[in-house]
């Protein structure tokens, strides 16, 4: 649902999908083949959001922030389930790795790979191109050229997924039985295992 806030309409690009059981409010703008999942809480009632070209905010994930801040998810920024961006600013072709949090006025590089259930606290500066861990967040080594193809290409998947959305995503009733011919789509993406 899009919900207007105190004369904020939230602005999305066309070709954008936001899933009908998120919820986007107030002074948000988001461009273009951005997907945003399930469950998940774009809040911009105290402050502003801006979601650049290509990111993906996954299901139950919340972006929010203290009064008069605006946080950025920069262009193809990949925020994981379940994970909480408040008051940050996440560089270009992040991954915010499942449970995350990612607290205010963190400013993380871009190309930076934030590993699952990772706090990072407020006011943290990370460089480019490193990896976080840990509660509290710590520097354990630098992305790699491998490590970013590979998180590029599964981004990919979710940039692709609000024309899907569109065209085959519809409201239905449930089957009562396994039909003998389903399968698992191939979409030909890899496992950071089997990319290596």
């Amino acid at each position: 649902m899009i919900y207007e806030f105190e004369g904020y309409i939230p602005v999305v690009d066309p070709s954008s999908f936001i899933h009908p059981q998120a919820a986007v409010t107030g002074n948000v703008i988001i461009g273009k083949n951005v997907y945003i999942g399930p469950g998940a809480a774009i809040r911009g009632d105290w402050g502003q959001i801006i979601i650049e070209d290509g990111c993906n905010v996954q299901e139950n994930c919340t972006v929010h922030m203290f009064p008069g801040t605006t946080v950025y998810l920069r262009k193809n920024a990949h925020i994981g389930h379940g994970a909480i961006i408040h008051g940050a600013e996440i560089g270009e072709n992040c991954l915010i790795g499942m449970n995350a949090v990612v607290m205010d006025e963190v400013k993380l590089g871009n190309e930076c790979i934030v590993g699952a259930l990772c706090f990072i606290p407020a006011e943290m500066e990370i460089p480019a191109r490193k990896v976080v861990v840990g509660n509290p967040a710590k520097i354990v080594k630098d992305v790699s050229d491998e490590m970013i193809r590979w998180k590029t290409e599964g981004t990919k998947i979710y940039q692709q997924l609000p024309a899907d959305c569109y065209n085959s995503l519809k409201a239905c009733e449930p089957l009562r039985e396994v039909p003998a011919d389903r399968k698992i789509q191939d979409k030909g993406y890899k496992t950071w295992k089997e990319s290596k």
